[in-house]
């Protein structure tokens, strides 16, 4: 299957130069490409798009809206959204996965980390690079009750995670420190078929579309909490 992707920037030397290396591959192609969130978003459903490389600093409709508004479309539910970034730690980054991205990586990566996202994000995976999940996300989800950043918490998270078994809770927080399924189990003793199974039934019971969305829950519930540097 060849994986489509829309490339979401508004400078035109970068789409080029995603382009260029993204149809080099024989199992994806570029669709289309956008210079703001609005035309992102048509071009996502006229072009049937898979996956969506998409910067989050645009005129107009910017990335974080996009975002949201594609995540929110059941006609979309199937598309994934990259996030690419200048700094990996930029609050956006965090708001966007709340809006439902699956990940983000560094416009600084190197081109084969790009392609890797693209086929993971493609696969129903999510990129969370550990030093992502430690610095950006433990810096922005999991702030101070007192502060600002807190008002978009939502309480029922942490009440949903009653639901979960002793062994689920424990593979989730193992995924919320940006562990791959093979290295969960590794380290609690199991198969990695095991871990995929306790990964999908977290995901099902917290209503989480995917990993990312599993790291948003484990942080904000309070379950995982960031290291104190």
């Amino acid at each position: 299957m060849t994986i489509r992707v829309l490339l979401a920037d508004d400078q035109a030397l970068l789409r080029s130069a995603f382009r260029v290396l993204v149809d080099s591959e024989p199992d994806m192609e570029v669709v289309g490409e956008a210079s703001d969130g609005a035309e992102a978003v048509r071009m996502t459903k006229e072009q049937h798009a898979d996956v969506v490389l998409m910067d989050i600093r645009m005129p107009g409709t910017d990335g974080l809206a996009a975002t949201r508004m594609i995540s929110a479309d059941p006609e979309l539910a199937d598309v994934r959204v990259v996030i690419l970034t200048t700094f990996e730690v930029d609050d956006y980054v965090v708001q966007s996965l709340r809006a439902g991205a699956s990940g983000f990586l560094g416009k600084g990566s190197e081109p084969e980390e790009l392609l890797i996202a693209i086929r993971t994000a493609a696969g129903g995976q999510a990129l969370l690079s550990p030093a992502a999940t430690t610095g950006l996300i433990a810096r922005f989800l999991a702030q101070d009750p007192a502060d600002d950043g807190d008002r978009d918490r939502d309480p029922a998270r942490a009440e949903r995670l009653d639901s979960l078994t002793g062994r689920e809770r424990e593979v989730l927080v193992q995924v919320a420190g940006g562990h791959s399924n093979d290295e969960i189990a590794e380290r609690l003793e199991v198969s990695p078929l095991t871990v995929k199974t306790h990964v999908n039934r977290a995901m099902a019971k917290l209503g989480a579309r995917d990993r990312a969305q599993l790291v948003v829950t484990a942080y904000e519930s309070g379950l995982v909490r960031p290291r104190v540097e």
